[in-house]
């Protein structure tokens, strides 16, 4: 029974998402079960779509275009869904490589919890210049999680992720499109997911390698997700105009901006070589504060293409 589709969001990554796809291809005790392998290209240009005619003819299964013009991530999720009819959904980055069990590790997870998302662990790869970065950014690009398979209370992104589709993704578009710029939109869909009673699960051997690549692999870039990361939970229970909630996560945000950030000023005069983790959680506490509109970072949609252009 093919009742699986695995969707790969690509912009402008056509080496990543070469290596992406075949790292599917190669999947093993899963491709039976998968109808489609769907490709949403978020480029205006369509830059993708000799490489997928390209490899069309090395598919062990179905591969799919899919050409979703309008910059932003939850665009190109939505225009993938909607090039499939599948039931569950797998979704992999175009900057990951999946081990070959990964597939069957996310679906043997889905059926020993019966979750309407499972996650699974990724293994963060920074380019080798990166310096006393280099295990922050390998950390910050990585996923950990429990050592066994099992239900989770944690949330986390996309990339390497398996979804029920009659649950998980409700709707002809269920990504909001709000969010094409600045990202979270996993996180909009999966607090109303938790809200609606929606259970999630950790699939320990479902691995991916996630490469950086170099202008992401930097301190700067890093803290600045890390900085809208923190402005999740505030922004989030701004949206249930839960305000008692905005308060307590700005109140914790204040804390943790306190104590943080007289330790990032400790440890940068101390040099310590961990001073990149605590600079993070600095800035995570900032974005607590700093939630609303005017103060999110613009990490996605037209601005990735304004830095491919450059």
């Amino acid at each position: 029974m093919r009742d699986v589709a695995v969707i790969i969001p690509t912009l402008r990554r056509l080496d990543s998402l070469e290596r992406a796809l075949r790292s599917v291809f190669v999947q093993v005790g899963s491709l039976h079960r998968v109808a489609a392998i769907v490709v949403a290209d978020n480029d205006p240009q369509g830059s993708a779509a000799a490489l997928i005619e390209r490899l069309r003819a090395e598919a062990p299964v179905p591969l799919t275009y899919a050409h979703a013009p309008i910059p932003g991530v939850a665009t190109a999720r939505n225009v993938g869904l909607a090039a499939t009819d599948a039931p569950l959904i797998a979704f992999l980055d175009d900057d990951e490589t999946a081990s070959p069990g990964w597939l069957a590790a996310l679906l043997s997870a889905q059926t020993q919890t019966g979750a309407d998302v499972v996650f699974g662990p990724i293994r963060g790869r920074v380019p080798d210049n990166t310096g006393w970065t280099t295990t922050y950014l390998e950390r910050f690009f990585g996923r950990d999680g429990p050592r066994e398979t099992g239900l989770t209370d944690d949330i986390h992104g996309c990339g390497n992720s398996l979804m029920v589709r009659a649950t998980a993704l409700p709707g002809e578009a269920p990504f909001d499109v709000a969010m094409n710029e600045t990202g979270g939109e996993d996180d909009r869909l999966f607090t109303a997911l938790s809200a609606r009673g929606g259970r999630f699960g950790w699939a320990s051997d479902a691995w991916v390698d996630e490469f950086a690549p170099p202008h992401r692999a930097t301190l700067t870039y890093a803290l600045t997700r890390a900085f809208a990361y923190g402005q999740s939970p505030t922004q989030m229970a701004a949206d249930r105009r839960d305000w008692p909630g905005v308060v307590k996560w700005m109140l914790v945000g204040l804390a943790q901006t306190g104590v943080w950030g007289a330790a990032s000023v400790l440890s940068a005069i101390l040099r310590r070589p961990d001073r990149a983790i605590i600079y993070d959680r600095c800035a995570r506490g900032l974005g607590k504060v700093f939630w609303t509109k005017g103060f999110e970072p613009k990490l996605y949609g037209s601005a990735m293409l304004s830095r491919s252009d450059a």
